[in-house]
Formats: C-alpha cells, structure tokens, sequence
C-alpha cells in the first residue's frame, strides 16, 4: 500500500470523526426539559425556640373537703367521683342525732338564763333610786345591781352556747367550696368525720393545667403567657398558654416547672402525662427552612428562583435557628421562592420547573 493510500484514509477517518463530534455536540441539552425542584417562599413570623418538654396533667387548683366536725359518724354520701358539683351543693351528711338532743338542752337552759336575768334586773331596778336613803345599806344595793350583771353575762353565755351549736347543725352537710369536678372520693357512710380526713377532692372550675419540666438551661426560653402546644396521651393537640413560671430551680434534679393552663375538655385528666412544644412570641421574623440554606468556602447562599423560574445565588446572613427553621438576617425578601434539596443540582441561570414544597401549617401563635 502507497503512502498516499495511507494518508487519504487517515484523512477520511478524521472528517468522520470529526463530523460524529459535531453532530454529538451541537444538540446537547436544547431539547431538555427544565429540572423540577422543590421550593419554598420565605415567611415572616415569629421564630419557634423549638423547646419539647413533658410533664404531669394537674388541676390549676384542687379543692380538698373535710368536716370541720370531728365525732359525728357519717351517715350519706351524696356523690361520687367523676361527677360535676357546684359550690354549695350539699356532698355529705353527717348524724346529727346527738347534736339535735344538745340543741334542746341548750335551748331551755337559755329560756332560764332568760328568767334569771329578768329577775335580777327588776331586782335591781327597785334599789335604783334608795342610794343614800338609808332604806338599804349601800352593800345590799351593790349586791343587787352585781346580780343583774352576772345574770345578764349568763344569758350571754348561754345564747353563745346556742348559736355554736346551731352552726355545728349546719356543719352537719358538708358543701362543695368550689364548682368543679370531683377527683377523689375517700368517704363511706359509718366513717367518722374528722377535720384531717379528707373526703373529696375538686378540681376548681374543672381547669387542668400541665406541670412540665424545664431544664435549668432552658428556662430562660420559657416566660409567661408564651402559647405552647400540647400533646395529650391520645395523641390530641389542644393549644394552651403559660401561667406561671417557677422562681427556683431543683437542687437535685437541676429541673425548673411551668405551668401551662389547656382549655375545659372532657378528656383533661389530672395524673396523665402530656408534651409540650414552645411557640416563639417575639416579633416576626422572615424565615426559611434549614435546608434551603447552603454553605461553600465562597460563603453562605440561598438559591433564588425569580419571575421567569432562572435560578441564581444570593449570599444570606443567617440568626437563630429553632424546629428546623433559621432566621435571615439578610437576604431574599418576604415572598421570595427559595430552593430546599436541589441546589446542587442547578447552576446560575438555568430554568427550571418550580414545585412548591409542602410544609406544616403554622403555629398558633403565628396564625
């Protein structure tokens, strides 16, 4: 073979070659569809802290009754536990039998402290005038008006005696103190009532609040009025609001409480275990996702999609973060869509197929 021949058809196999490139390289990436991404629009609320605590259902304010009686055997029990009561509603009753037989004694012995103070007014009042006269000596007058005094203290005593027992008759019924629900019930008829034997227990106003615990780090997240989320052991969320906030820490836990007060519902029980999750109450802030947020040696970034969906870089200047969220202290604007997952997959400038990213609604507080 010639020299020639060898050089022609190297020539050919390069023109081929060279042609396939072309032919390789010029279509590339025209006909594509744009990428679909995931997007969210940047937010203005205020910042969850992101703070889960659990703790104890209890009622705001229990109500313990006892008798102030102690002796008298009870002889009714009038409710039960579980039941709505109000406050003065009769919830036992007590024997009176003994104290109905004193009443009668005590009755007649002031009818005759009654007799015995008339007379000695009287008496005293016929010696009113005979001061100096001589008819009486002056010892017999004193005597006289002494007596009037001391039948009048007796009639006193005696009446005292009467209205103390006419209160313990009303004492005989023990009353509700509060309106409420009944949580315990520790009385059966024969016991004997005693002022330190509890026999109710009453959850005021049938308000439940839950004692949550609070790690002495954190407390300082936690103020009053603040609305958290509470989750009940059946899974329901109701939304309440902090009452109260301890002003000491347990020395041996290292443990701080808050008392968040939930709304009236039937299925609040005191002793069950509940979690709470704290809603930020500052004022709005724009947010975004945590994963919208990238970080390169060049900087940190947020990739924004604009009107015609062509995405580009914007460096960002990120505050707190809390529940997955992180403030921008500067970047893209309020209603700006934002990528979350696919920054690594697009340069600056390509168009792509914007699809909102579903997130979850917001809360309480912010709504």
């Amino acid at each position: 073979m010639s020299i020639a021949t060898v050089m022609g058809r190297l020539t050919l196999l390069s023109l081929i070659l060279a042609g396939g490139c072309t032919s390789r390289d010029e279509p590339a990436g025209q006909g594509d569809a744009p990428r679909a991404v995931d997007y969210v629009t940047v937010r203005s609320r205020p910042l969850d802290n992101g703070l889960t605590v659990s703790g104890r259902l209890v009622p705001r304010e229990e109500a313990a009754v006892a008798s102030q009686l102690s002796g008298f055997q009870v002889s009714r029990v009038l409710v039960d536990q579980g039941e709505l009561v109000t406050r003065g509603q009769p919830l036992a009753t007590l024997d009176d039998t003994l104290l109905r037989a004193d009443i009668a004694q005590q009755r007649a012995n002031l009818v005759q402290a009654q007799v015995a103070a008339e007379r000695a007014r009287q008496e005293a009042d016929r010696v009113a005038s005979l001061d100096k006269t001589g008819v009486l000596s002056d010892e017999a007058i004193a005597e006289r008006r002494l007596a009037s005094r001391t039948a009048g203290a007796q009639l006193g005593s005696a009446s005292a005696q009467l209205s103390a027992q006419t209160v313990r008759q009303r004492l005989m019924v023990v009353r509700a103190p509060v309106t409420g629900r009944v949580l315990t019930r520790t009385v059966r008829p024969g016991d004997v009532a005693s002022p330190s034997a509890i026999m109710f227990t009453i959850a005021a106003d049938q308000v439940v609040e839950l004692d949550a615990e609070i790690p002495e780090q954190r407390l300082g997240l936690v103020h009053v009025g603040q609305a958290a989320r509470v989750t009940l052991p059946s899974g329901a969320q109701v939304d309440g609001r902090v009452r109260l906030v301890s002003a000491q820490v347990d020395t041996d836990t290292r443990l701080g409480r808050a008392r968040i007060t939930l709304p009236v519902r039937p299925d609040l029980r005191p002793g069950g275990f509940a979690e709470a999750r704290f809603v930020g109450s500052g004022p709005p802030v724009p947010i975004v996702p945590d994963a919208a947020i990238t970080y390169s040696a060049d900087g940190t970034f947020a990739t924004v999609i604009d009107r015609n969906d062509r995405v580009s870089q914007v460096a960002v200047k990120i505050g707190r973060r809390a529940g997955g969220m992180a403030e921008l202290l500067d970047g893209p604007p309020v209603g700006a869509r934002v990528l979350t997952g696919s920054q690594d997959f697009v340069l600056p400038g390509d168009r792509v197929q914007p699809v909102p990213m579903r997130t979850p609604p917001p809360p309480a507080e912010a709504r």
